[in-house]
């Protein structure tokens, strides 16, 4: 039996050990966390406590279904495993009381079961679970992050030992027949990049994992290192093996306690066993990680600042070439990819290049991870094939727009994305795609957004955390998002001429064309797509003082209908912070216009069956405006 083997061996056991009792699998990601999972955690162990159980309770990380968090699954012998969401201290009871007392599944509770069975309907019953594919999310969720025995027993670190026993130009030119294109948002092939940095005549050479997730509204990454961090660090060592590499690097966010955390324990577990270090599993291969906290920079994520940033220098890009693999880390050849990037490698060598190539498009093969939030029902994470559409990932995995709203729009690629229109719901999701309807790939964060959305607020929104988290090194990304911003702030409040449009379209192309790196380069992109998609909205603010979507605070008031106001409700009254909501003497609400700072919450406290509360834009309110003021 080889050392791998034994280690497995090993862990399987120890993990049987306890297969005889009921195990509780609590999903403790930061996700989670922020809905209550440490309660739901220490509830479930209050009660089986209190009750004398034979149950274990266990953290595991995120499942992807973040819409219903916390989440909580459970495995009783007799019964399939049930995953229950939503749940709190009175329900963890009455689980504990019915289900792991007794042998009432509750399953009124239960969002899916995890395996087929005869009882209850399975996660691939429903359309997200269809049309989901899992490479790199198969295990999150499901193994404990914090546990390298779980890992183990799941066939992990069985790509490392298979790339041991070849060469290391065969594995590079496994990753290289696989396409595995660079999921940070490039889409640079993965093994191009290794075969370079191989090829260079120097002792010395580094892997950098770049956990540098700043977009807003993305967390693949982080769900990725918190459910699942051997994944990352076999494939950060199996590139070191093919390039030659005896040091990696993983650069986290500081702002990722929980990621970082289980990468310690991670990385520790990994040197106990012999997976990591010096001359692992009895080979001649040494190679050891680290872990390089940054503070949050955005610009950090583009490659040159980020090895600048780790040197020790200020987080501000460098021009190209020499490329990394070339003069990277201390002017050491080098190999940085994206979490997911090294996340798919352990697959692709354990199961051979065409298994990759198998799942989504010849150009594009593989899954694409997305962290699907905004006007959506089922947000999350989610993993599907490439060149699935946008539509299909919105509609059927995301169960589309709460509320019966109607769809406006999808921002992917973060905050340097693009705006896509309905028209472009049948778009495939791939890199090559989305670059020709003016969208990135970027790191697969996908933000949708309703008839509620103005498109000129949502581009300003995104330009404006560009433009504050550009590093001012080149003057196009530091001044030119500045007067972009400005332009689009002016618009908001009605403010400016049809010819702003033009200057506005000018400036972004000289941005994005003469800027350093690529956080100035595709800062543009939501203005580019906003204009080209919807510019009949600027248009509209512009030439009328209107904002269509109603969402611009200088060009909409708030206005009671009288028609419609109950004499009898004064929700909206108690609601407003500013008193600027009164009741007339013949006992109907009206609003005085100074007092009130558009929060929106008499439009939220006003009772559906009155719908008394408008918003109008441009903000002229009808003929009984003089009796408005008191």
């Amino acid at each position: 039996m080889t050392k791998f083997e034994l280690l497995r061996a090993e862990a399987k056991q120890r993990i049987d050990e306890k297969q005889g009792t009921t195990l509780v699998c609590v999903g403790v990601a930061t996700c989670s966390m922020a809905s209550g999972a440490l309660k739901v955690k220490d509830a479930f162990i209050s009660e089986i406590q209190r009750k004398e159980l034979d149950a274990r309770v266990m953290e595991v990380g995120c499942m992807g279904h973040c819409y219903a968090e916390p989440l909580v699954l459970i495995k009783k012998p007799g019964f399939p495993a049930l995953l229950y969401g939503k749940l709190d201290e009175d329900l963890v009871e009455r689980l504990v009381e019915d289900f792991l007392a007794n042998d009432d599944p509750c399953f009124d509770f239960a969002l899916a079961a995890i395996e087929p069975n005869d009882s209850f309907p399975t996660l691939a019953d429903f359309p997200r679970g269809f049309y989901e594919e899992k490479l790199i999310l198969e295990q999150c969720g499901f193994i404990n992050p914090e546990d390298i025995d779980h890992y183990l027993a799941v066939e992990g670190y069985r790509g490392l030992v298979g790339a041991l026993d070849k060469s290391s130009a065969a594995v590079i030119e496994e990753v290289k027949s696989a396409r595995l294109r660079g999921r940070g948002g490039a889409g640079f092939p993965a093994g191009v990049k290794w075969e370079k940095c191989s090829q260079q005549d120097d002792k010395e050479k580094y892997v950098v994992c770049n956990a540098d997730e700043g977009d807003p509204g993305a967390f693949m990454d982080r769900a990725i290192l918190e459910s699942n961090p051997h994944l990352v660090l076999e494939g950060m060592a199996i590139c070191g093996y093919a390039v030659g590499a005896s040091k990696g690097y993983i650069y986290v966010r500081a702002e990722y306690p929980k990621a970082t955390s289980r990468l310690r324990i991670a990385i520790s577990q990994a040197k106990e066993k012999g997976l990591l270090g010096k001359n692992i599993l009895g080979s001649d291969f040494s190679f050891d990680i680290e872990i390089f906290e940054g503070s949050g920079a955005f610009v950090c994520g583009e490659g040159t600042a980020l090895i600048n940033s780790m040197a020790g220098n200020m987080g501000i890009p460098e021009t190209r070439p020499p490329r990394m693999a070339v003069s990277g880390l201390y002017g050491k050849p080098t190999v940085l990819n994206n979490v997911k990037t090294f996340a798919y490698v352990p697959g692709i060598v354990k199961n051979g290049a065409h298994w990759f190539r198998q799942k989504g498009t010849e150009q594009n093969p593989g899954t694409a991870v997305f962290a699907l939030v905004g006007k959506i029902k089922n947000s999350g994470l989610v993993e599907v094939p490439m060149g699935t559409t946008l539509r299909r990932l919105i509609y059927d995995v995301g169960e589309g727009i709460p509320n019966d709203k109607k769809f406006k729009a999808v921002q992917i690629g973060g905050p340097s994305g693009g705006c896509l229109p309905e028209d472009a719901l049948d778009i495939p999701i791939d890199f090559d795609s989305l670059h020709d309807a003016g969208a990135i790939m970027g790191s697969g964060g996908i933000v949708v957004l309703d008839e509620n959305d103005c498109m000129v607020t949502v581009a300003r929104y995104f330009l404006e955390f560009t433009q504050h988290e550009s590093c001012g090194k080149c003057t196009f990304c530091r001044l030119g998002t500045k007067h972009m911003l400005d332009i689009l702030t002016a618009i908001t409040q009605g403010k400016g001429s049809l010819s702003d449009l033009d200057l506005l379209l000018e400036l972004a192309e000289d941005v994005r064309d003469g800027s350093l790196c690529n956080l100035g380069g595709t800062a543009p992109n939501p203005v580019l797509t906003t204009l080209r998609y919807f510019r009949d909205e600027y248009e509209a603010h512009l030439e009328e003082g209107r904002c269509p979507a109603r969402m611009c605070k200088d060009l909409i008031a708030y206005y009671i209908v009288p028609q419609k106001c109950s004499k009898l409700c004064s929700a909206c009254v108690g609601s407003c912070p500013t008193e600027a909501i009164y009741t007339r003497e013949d006992g109907i609400k009206a609003i005085t216009q100074d007092k009130c700072v558009k929060c929106d919450n008499c439009l939220k406290a006003c009772p559906p069956e009155y719908d008394a509360v408008e918003k109008l834009s441009p903000p002229v309110l009808p003929g009984e405006k003089g009796s408005e003021k008191k």
